[in-house]
């Protein structure tokens, strides 16, 4: 097994007397695409953004955040510039809103370099172009002088991308990096990930709605639900053996060819309120009746495995 990472230890994130993140654990291995999927308010991002130091100050950050041998969790904001770009990049879920509409995308590139690495504007701008012929941007010299608005959805993710692996990270998250993207672009991103993560051996954590997307890119998979992992495993036994309820009924959502039903499956509900949920809340609270439903049927997989070996 490769080294780990980036090692998250019993994080909570809370906004006054409510966790929106409560106690979550996990690890990230050198060269490994973590997925972590659930619904909007799962506290996905949320997390994403606790690891960046990125957290609203009226939000409270506990629990451990391990990367290098250092614990982020308050860590000064002079030295977390520093592990920003460097040793853990992120990729925004609209890079619409994320590169600045006024500045071409070459400068946008070129100030991780002046920034992280000091070197010469020039010298910037020529490494910037280099990282977008990298990320497959056709004619970087010409692109690096455009402005966001000037470039297709896909190419301003592209963009993002190339910002995010400016000074080589070790990790890398990707929040939503296909949203809005149309079938043929996303498969474009989920390639140049797969081959960067091939290429560089970063790290990814990589975040979505979709669990095709996820079943395609990822090595292991971690589920949240209102603020807590509820399972995580490979990225096959989540799609062949899922054992938690909310988990199962995600999957059950999903449409699958060659299967003749007259409406989807959903999930009855939404994630609750931060001031709605209580101390103790679970899926069970949402859906008893579902949760005990997919509970026996994981039993009766189990037993069924257990027998067949």
């Amino acid at each position: 097994m490769s080294e780990v990472v980036l090692d998250v230890r019993n994080m909570s994130v809370a906004l006054g007397p409510h966790l929106a993140v409560k106690e979550i654990s996990y690890q990230i291995h050198a060269g490994e695409i973590l997925g972590v999927v659930g619904e909007s308010g799962c506290g996905k991002s949320l997390t994403s953004l606790a690891v960046m130091g990125l957290l609203d100050k009226k939000l409270a950050l506990s629990g451990e955040i391990l990367f290098a041998g250092e614990n982020l969790v308050g860590m000064s904001e002079k030295r977390y510039q520093h592990i920003r770009g460097e040793g853990i990049g992120m990729i925004f879920q609209e890079p619409m809103t994320a590169l600045n509409p006024v500045v071409t995308v070459g400068e946008q590139v070129s100030e991780m370099f002046l920034v992280h690495e000091g070197v010469s504007k020039a010298e910037a701008m020529n490494r910037a172009i280099e990282m977008l012929r990298q990320v497959h941007i056709p004619y970087p010299e010409k692109r690096a002088k455009a402005f966001p608005h000037e470039l297709s959805g896909g190419m301003r993710q592209r963009v993002m991308i190339a910002m995010a692996l400016a000074c080589k990270p070790k990790v890398l998250i990707a929040d939503e990096p296909t949203t809005a993207l149309d079938v043929t672009v996303q498969a474009q991103v989920l390639d140049l990930l797969e081959e960067l993560r091939e290429t560089t051996g970063t790290a990814i954590q990589f975040i979505s709605h979709s669990l095709g997307v996820v079943s395609q890119i990822s090595d292991r998979v971690m589920v949240m639900y209102a603020g807590q992992v509820v399972e995580i495993a490979d990225v096959n036994d989540i799609f062949d053996n899922p054992q938690h309820p909310y988990t199962q009924a995600l999957l059950d959502t999903i449409p699958r060819v060659g299967v003749d039903i007259k409406r989807l499956p959903a999930i009855p509900g939404s994630v609750p309120p931060l001031d709605q949920r209580g101390d103790n809340y679970t899926f069970r609270d949402r859906c008893p009746e579902l949760f005990d439903h997919y509970t026996q049927l994981a039993k009766q997989r189990n037993e069924q495995m257990v027998r067949g070996y």
